[in-house]
């Protein structure tokens, strides 16, 4: 029978699955050396370290050694009649060996491609990416997402051969993913930091590409649960589970950043404009008397300022002394609260400000109703913005509709 049979389709694909496990094994068969499924033990004597000897009891020549694996690789296969070595040898490294070793090398080069082609210096592929079917040698529509998942699961296993490590290291792979984007948010967080002062952005803010609004409010999450369990054992319950907490190597790396980046007792809305404030007040900077004289990154804080004397006895008394430090007084006269009005044409123009903004990031203008799109430090409602123009489209002008189509408005 043909080694290429169809007839043998079964038997590859359990050694294949088998050198996965155990590659020793199955590379032994591909020695001509190792004798058939009818191997036996007694046949030669075998020395204290595994190898054979001759009938005079010498030790062999190189080609007549067989390997300490041969009796376990021999085993594998076990056949009703003898069958010569040399035909299964050549049926191993034909449908086992070098199918996988090409695979090897298709995913080798479709990620060295890859890396080139997107500019990445880390080997984070998407799991559902496939290479591009026009991309030469052989490389073109290859599955690369789920082969570097593949590499990381017999990394993990511990059976991917440390060459292989070698050499998926050297092209930057990526062995968590999960500590990868860690480290990746991390860095963003950071950098915005470093930009406004604070570790404190709207849950619907990204920064630089990525959404650090959302990365830091699961952070926020994972260290609340973290604290909570906390207190329980320290109260003596037991058994509690460390699941979904946020490691306290995590913790410091973020209070490094930024110490009151998840306020206790209080949403971080809050805590954004108090900080603003503190800024304004440590670099000498007076309280404001009325709306819109003060606004930073989006908040008026004079606007915030009247609200929390309005509502001084809803507040943590921690929250008072921070005000009180700032200077706030509840019992004075608050800040005028009446709102800076702005001509229709300059609000139409701020609003196609954060839609260009939101179209240049995005590629499209399929803007969620409740989204809000911080531009120049102001956020704005662009979700509701689309959402009326969009009701009210037979009232725009036409300059106005056509500034809207260029940017792909869906009517």
């Amino acid at each position: 029978m043909r080694l290429t049979s169809n007839a043998y389709g079964t038997l590859s694909k359990v050694l294949g699955a088998l050198r996965a496990h155990d590659l020793e094994t199955i590379e032994a068969l591909a020695d001509p050396r190792v004798r058939s499924g009818s191997w036996r033990s007694e046949d030669k004597d075998v020395d204290g370290e595994g190898l054979a000897q001759d009938a005079d009891g010498e030790d062999g020549q190189e080609a007549d050694l067989v390997p300490p694996v041969g009796a376990a690789a021999a085993g594998v296969l076990g056949f009703t009649e003898e069958r010569d070595p040399a035909a299964l040898t050549q049926f191993v490294r034909l449908r086992v060996i070098d199918p996988e070793k090409a695979y090897w090398r298709r995913g080798i080069q479709a990620a060295t491609r890859w890396l080139r082609e997107t500019g990445n210096s880390e080997l984070r592929v998407p799991f559902t990416y496939v290479t591009p079917e026009d991309w030469p040698g052989g490389i073109g529509g290859h599955p690369l997402g789920v082969w570097v998942a593949d590499q990381r699961r017999y990394y993990t296993a511990g059976t991917l051969d440390a060459k292989r490590v070698a050499e998926l290291e050297n092209l930057g792979m990526v062995w968590s993913v999960h500590a990868s984007a860690w480290e990746a948010g991390l860095a963003v967080a950071r950098d915005y930091a470093r930009v406004h002062g604070h570790l404190l952005p709207a849950s619907s803010v990204v920064w630089d590409g990525f959404a650090l609004g959302v990365y830091l409010k699961n952070a926020r999450q994972a260290a609340k649960k973290a604290r909570d369990n906390a207190a329980r054992r320290a109260n003596g319950e037991t058994g509690i589970s460390y699941a979904g907490e946020l490691p306290q190597s995590r913790m410091e790396a973020l209070n490094e950043i930024d110490p009151g980046w998840a306020p206790d007792g209080w949403e971080i809305g809050w805590q954004r404009c108090y900080r603003l404030l503190l800024a304004h007040v440590q670099a000498d900077g007076a309280l404001p008397g009325r709306a819109g004289e003060l606004v930073v990154q989006g908040e008026d804080l004079a606007v915030w300022i009247a609200g929390q004397t309005a509502g001084w006895d809803k507040l943590a008394p921690a929250q008072q002394y921070l005000l009180e430090s700032l200077g706030v007084d509840p019992d004075a006269a608050g800040p005028e609260v009446r709102p800076v009005r702005r001509s229709q044409d300059e609000l139409w123009e701020r609003n196609m400000t954060a839609a260009r903004q939101f179209h240049a990031r995005e590629g499209h203008l399929r803007v969620p109703r409740q989204h809000r799109e911080h531009v120049d430090g102001e956020l704005l409602g662009l979700g509701s913005f689309i959402s009326n123009a969009r009701r009210r489209a037979d009232k725009l002008s036409p300059e106005r509709r056509d500034a809207l189509t260029d940017l792909g408005m869906r009517w």
